[in-house]
């Protein structure tokens, strides 16, 4: 863990403070998952820069758990929907009830109304309630019978899902998934972590009880706003900025995507690409940021041809070959 009071770059004060509390924050979780650290990392970046996260990993991989890890080590007020597939937006987003007594209807919030939303297997659900959570990612707010109603800040969106290959799930249409800064892919334990994981169990770990296994909130609304404000001052130089661009025009020209990285996708992109840098105590960005980024930033906002499907093709297989292809600046 990094001093709490000094950064690596030699800075003082409520940046270093932060950064120490976003790193206790991810020892945190590592009480109660394992081996998951490229997930934990992805869950930060996006406390970093407002976006949301989407999870995706075969049944039992600890997707669920993950998250109400993060939410047991902020002092945030956090929500659960298990999205099924009779769920209705309303259940999401609130509704107008009628009160008898007054004789007039008064809203009645949904779960989104809260700071960390976990949308647990939220391809279980048909898109017309998935697409109940759009106006919320992106705008912030939730209108209901034309009345737009503010969301609590900061808000977000942290939703599970299984393959599409798997029996009972229904696919993320594309500006569903556009509203997700990154797509994290959650792979099976290798051997030594699963045997960690079965010593756990074995000494008694229940992943019911997160207070048990000694989680504690690291982190609250103060930590996140010095350090998002500490990541805006992170400087981009128009290489970088450059650079970026190249990388999602690149996509654009791929003979295996039929859709590519759109000028949103470049703003996530050099937008996680910063909080990386200042994570890893930098106040400027390097082309190796991009890099570390590029996949779980740009994987699901390409599309593949069903050709290249069928030849074994992956979206982080075309993500890597550009970043071989594209000249990295100096």
């Amino acid at each position: 863990m990094m001093d709490p009071t000094t950064d690596n770059a030699g800075n003082t004060g409520d940046s270093g403070t932060a950064r120490a509390s976003l790193e206790a924050l991810r020892a945190e979780i590592a009480k109660a998952v394992v081996g998951q650290d490229p997930a934990v990392t992805g869950l930060v970046v996006a406390l970093l820069c407002r976006g949301h996260v989407l999870l995706e990993g075969v049944p039992g991989v600890a997707k669920t758990l993950l998250v109400r890890a993060l939410a047991s080590t902020l002092e945030l007020d956090t929500k659960r929907v298990q999205f099924t597939p009779d769920l209705m937006p309303s259940d999401v987003t609130g509704s107008l009830v009628y009160d008898t007594r007054t004789a007039e209807f008064s809203f009645q919030p949904g779960p989104v109304f809260t700071n960390l939303l976990l949308a647990d297997e939220i391809n279980r659900t048909p898109p017309k309630t998935q697409s109940s959570l759009l106006e919320a990612m992106e705008e912030r707010q939730v209108t209901v019978d034309g009345t737009p109603r503010p969301l609590p800040e900061p808000f977000l969106v942290a939703a599970t899902q299984n393959p599409v290959e798997y029996e009972g799930t229904y696919p993320l249409p594309e500006a569903q998934l556009d509203r997700f800064l990154l797509k994290l892919t959650i792979p099976l334990p290798s051997r030594q972590d699963e045997i960690d994981i079965l010593t756990r169990h074995a000494s008694g770990f229940n992943p019911r009880d997160l207070h048990a296994a000694g989680l504690r909130p690291v982190a609250g609304p103060a930590d996140l706003e010095a350090a998002r404000t500490a990541v805006a001052k992170t400087t981009v130089s128009p290489e970088i900025t450059a650079y970026v661009v190249d990388i999602c025009r690149a996509t654009r020209e791929s003979p295996s995507l039929t859709l590519g990285v759109s000028p949103r996708g470049a703003t996530a992109l050099l937008a996680t690409s910063r909080a990386w840098a200042w994570l890893t105590g930098r106040d400027y960005v390097i082309p190796d940021d991009v890099k570390a980024l590029a996949q779980p930033t740009l994987r699901h906002r390409v599309q593949l041809r069903p050709e290249a499907e069928m030849e074994g093709v992956t979206a982080d297989s075309v993500i890597n070959a550009i970043l071989a292809h594209v000249p990295v600046p100096r």
